[in-house]
């Protein structure tokens, strides 16, 4: 699977000439790419050029005499940045590569604005939900993800059963509102992935975890993701109680719906795959996880049949639960859940 979008770092001298030469001609040669102003001004003491391909792809690169917020560990001086979903030319094949976060803020915001402006050309709806469009941004612009990404949110209502696109993308978008997560955009962006082959299974695994991120926030949790653990896994959260520091370990599993599964019934589709996830995971960290089996995927039929059996998951402490676009969410728990979740989800 390929990469969300990142940046480049030239070190060195450019020019104008410079660029021609080895950026423009390459990708014209190669492509047939047009080069360009670009569509919002350049960032403060920089030069920058569009390149538009005749494929569809396109890059972004400015340059300057004196980098002076280099990321960490590097030195200023003259430098170029680019960032593209096209090939990249052979004069940047052994540069470093950057997030979001790292390059000078400048020239961050400026790619972001072009990105954005050219996201919303493309897909005009999703510029009413600008927390979307600007977190999953580095994967919607990316060069093997942007069609597949796309589509999930524009096709399949971003995971959600008998819902529109409006309501699934509705949902995410008041889930990012807060900034919880804007701090771990690049990984957390990563994870709807980045594949040029649609995976609804993985991508709605994915919105599982801002689900729970949602969920422990408006609980009142601090939540950090991506936990690395003694047994050299890393699990989905810690969530931390601000009033007095303790703090818990949740894993996320997010079962597939029947028709897309060989358990023939949705309470067997709960306990293979939380099975799955203890057997495997959990079992080697040894305890001390809540497990969270979110049965956002199921119809509203199939989850009423898990609601009232309320199946074992082989695993306590856990909440089972699904949520709904409109950020009603409901569930059950098994075993003693360490972490208060009364004011997130409405037991049943």
């Amino acid at each position: 699977m390929a990469q969300p979008l990142r940046f480049r770092r030239a070190p060195g001298g450019w020019s104008a000439g410079r660029v021609r030469s080895q950026l423009e001609r390459p990708l014209d040669d190669n492509l047939g790419a047009t080069a360009s102003d670009p569509w919002f001004a350049s960032p403060p003491g920089y030069e920058a050029r569009r390149f538009d391909m005749g494929d569809g792809s396109f890059a972004l690169f400015c340059w300057t005499d004196s980098d002076d917020d280099p990321p960490d560990g590097v030195n200023g001086g003259p430098v170029g940045y680019w960032v593209g979903n096209t090939e990249t030319p052979s004069e940047l094949w052994r540069t470093d590569k950057y997030g979001f976060d790292e390059v000078p803020y400048p020239v961050a915001r400026w790619v972001q604005r072009e990105l954005l402006a050219g996201l919303h050309d493309d897909e005009p709806w999703l510029a009413a939900y600008p927390h979307v469009s600007w977190f999953f941004l580095p994967v919607f612009c990316s060069k093997d993800g942007a069609e597949t990404t796309r589509a999930f949110f524009r096709d399949h209502a971003a995971g959600f059963p008998d819902a529109t696109r409006e309501e699934g993308a509705g949902f995410v978008e008041e889930t990012l509102r807060p900034g919880t997560l804007d701090d771990y955009r690049e990984t957390m962006a990563g994870k709807l992935g980045t594949s040029a082959s649609l995976d609804l299974v993985r991508m709605s695994a994915a919105i599982a975890e801002f689900t729970a991120a949602r969920i422990l926030t408006e609980a009142g949790y601090d939540v950090t993701p991506e936990i690395e653990v003694t047994t050299g896994h890393s699990l989905d959260y810690r969530a931390t109680d601000p009033d007095t520091g303790v703090a818990s370990l949740v894993e996320v599993t997010r079962p597939q719906p029947v028709s897309g599964r060989s358990a023939n019934d949705p309470v067997a589709a709960v306990r293979d795959t939380a099975e799955t996830k203890t057997s495997g995971q959990l079992e080697a960290h040894g305890g001390g996880v809540t497990l969270f089996v979110d049965c956002t995927s199921f119809p509203a039929d199939d989850w009423a049949a898990v609601r009232e059996a309320q199946p074992e998951v082989r695993h306590r402490p856990a909440v089972v639960l699904r949520a709904r676009p409109d950020g009603y969410v409901e569930g059950y728990r098994k075993g003693s859940v360490p972490i208060d979740l009364s004011a997130a989800i409405d037991w049943v």
